[in-house]
């Protein structure tokens, strides 16, 4: 697109290790890598490591999105995503609690995809015992973090891996 340089996050963008990547003009990467702060900031062996297994994953789109959480997470479709709502709730429908599937959307990420939001389907609780959920929710193993909604708390199914949904059916039963 004409950028002479792009500073990209390894993790939010390629779903790797935290780090800072700089692509570009080899003539401009040569005269940042000639400036003192550069050996400060550089990135250790294991980062590199870490940024080189995550982008041999990228040669094999499909391998990627099975394996790195990030773009499984984001590339997940709607109907899908319904399925596993609509097979969670009925898991709790036992609860002291009111269970509903609902459509949401959510946030990509703050600095990565500023303003972006996907839609998505969400279990709802709801009903008097729901006021302290959240906060039992995060004070366990796993940790289970959903948002409230005026009364309700939502959990969005798209940031919950699906080998993760048995953990949450666990720890909302144990908690209500």
């Amino acid at each position: 697109a004409g950028a002479d340089l792009v500073v990209v996050s390894g993790d939010k963008l390629l779903g790797g290790p935290q780090a800072g990547v700089i692509v570009g003009d080899a003539g401009l990467l040569a005269r940042m890598r000639k400036n003192p702060l550069c050996r400060a900031l550089r990135v250790d062996k294991v980062t590199l490591a870490g940024l080189e297994a995550t982008l041999r994953l990228y040669r094999d789109p499909a391998r990627a999105k099975a394996e790195i959480p990030i773009l499984r997470m984001l590339s997940t479709e709607s109907d899908e995503l319904r399925e596993r709502a609509e097979s969670l709730a009925a898991r709790l429908s036992g609860i002291d609690a009111e269970v509903r599937v609902v459509e949401t959307a959510g946030a990509v990420g703050g600095g990565t995809f500023p303003g972006v939001e996907l839609p998505s389907w969400a279990v709802e609780l709801s009903g008097a015992r729901v006021s302290g959920l959240p906060a039992r929710l995060r004070g366990g193993e796993p940790v289970v973090v959903g948002r409230m909604v005026d009364d309700s708390l939502r959990l969005d199914v798209r940031t919950v891996l699906p080998g993760q949904d048995d953990d949450v059916v666990r720890r909302i039963v144990e908690v209500t």
